[in-house]
């Protein structure tokens, strides 16, 4: 029986939850993200801007490309404008204090290309757990399990970004994949590595591809000029609405800040002598140092001949980098209106 008759999750549905489906994060500000990949468009509605934040289109549209499916050589075969319409909450390039809304339609699906898997799970897609929940799924690339939901997201943390200071900026980058490992601060490339040859990145990848392979990555996210005071000291707490955005990425498995796991192995005095090792982020609240956040991005589940003869990526840690960014940003603007709301006791206009 799926889990959606049990009397527990009646239970919360009759009691008013607006919690139960997890389609939105955010408290002061608001994400819902909606649509699956092989659907007729995907979007994102953001409540809680305030007005007059300056919209400019074409940064918006920067943002999505970044992410954008079939952008890199030895990527997936789906080519996607991914162009954003926004519907709603925006008026002469400026946002109306009203919800955003904005779409983006599927171009390129091939729903057809999954007909064989309308009675298969693949493993680590989440068509098994979807269905266990649901009672059905959407075998169509996996619905709204699918990465192309991450799009959505770019959405949100764009416009997050109008809520930020301009000074508070927020990069992410992949610091080791397969052999390549970044250079410190070098140059960012296509890829998302710094300091590494792109064309060494592409070839590497292609014979991945052309191998039936897939490999995962582990990344690196800052955040520069946070202001201090963001986060509260218990539930609330910065680095654990960090965690939750980031996590909710299909494909992050782990998440740290500072040392991170390093903290296991370290001694107390070798800690507390160095600030930025605990990530700019104390007792759950931002100090207005910089914010470093470490993840890792699993290997795509489909390899062997499906992955040779499919639209798939070998690798998709380069389309999740903006995807962090937007999370984080998200997170970081959410609790900007709460920390102004409570600083000056209204609604931060």
């Amino acid at each position: 029986m799926p889990l959606w008759k049990s009397a527990r999750r009646t239970s919360l549905v009759s009691h008013g939850s607006t919690d139960v489906p997890g389609n939105h994060i955010g408290q002061a500000l608001q994400l819902t993200t909606f649509g699956e990949s092989h659907g007729a468009a995907l979007g994102a509605v953001i409540d809680g801007l305030p007005a007059g934040l300056p919209v400019d289109p074409s940064k918006l549209q920067r943002d999505l490309d970044r992410r954008r499916p079939g952008r890199l050589p030895g990527g997936t075969g789906r080519q996607e404008p991914d162009k954003a319409e926004i519907l709603s909450g925006v008026f002469q390039d400026q946002t109306l204090g009203t919800p955003v809304a904005v779409i983006i339609r599927n171009v390129d699906a091939r729903p057809e290309d999954y007909d064989a898997l309308k009675t298969v799970y693949r493993p680590g897609h989440g068509d098994r757990s979807t269905e266990l929940k649901y009672g059905r799924r959407d075998h169509r690339g996996g619905g709204r399990s699918s990465g192309r939901e991450t799009a959505a997201r770019v959405i949100g943390g764009y416009f997050a970004g109008l809520v930020l200071p301009e000074a508070c900026q927020v990069q992410a980058w992949i610091d080791q994949l397969g052999p390549f490992q970044s250079a410190g601060d070098g140059p960012l490339g296509a890829y998302g590595l710094r300091g590494v040859d792109d064309a060494e990145v592409e070839a590497w990848l292609l014979r991945l591809k052309a191998q039936g392979e897939s490999v995962g990555a582990l990344l690196r996210c800052r955040v520069h000029h946070c202001p201090p005071g963001l986060g509260e000291p218990v539930f609330d707490k910065l680095k654990a609405d960090l965690a939750k955005a980031v996590m909710s990425i299909g494909a992050v498995t782990s998440f740290a800040y500072g040392l991170g796991a390093d903290f296991g192995s370290s001694f107390g005095q070798t800690v507390t002598a160095e600030p930025a090792h605990f990530g700019g982020i104390e007792g759950g609240i931002s100090t207005g140092e910089p914010i470093n956040l470490s993840l890792t991005v699993r290997p795509p589940s489909t390899v062997g001949e499906n992955a040779k003869a499919g639209r798939h990526d070998p690798c998709i840690a380069p389309r999740v980098l903006p995807v962090v960014e937007a999370m984080v940003r998200f997170v970081l603007a959410d609790h900007y209106l709460r920390q102004r709301a409570l600083d000056t006791g209204a609604v931060a206009p």
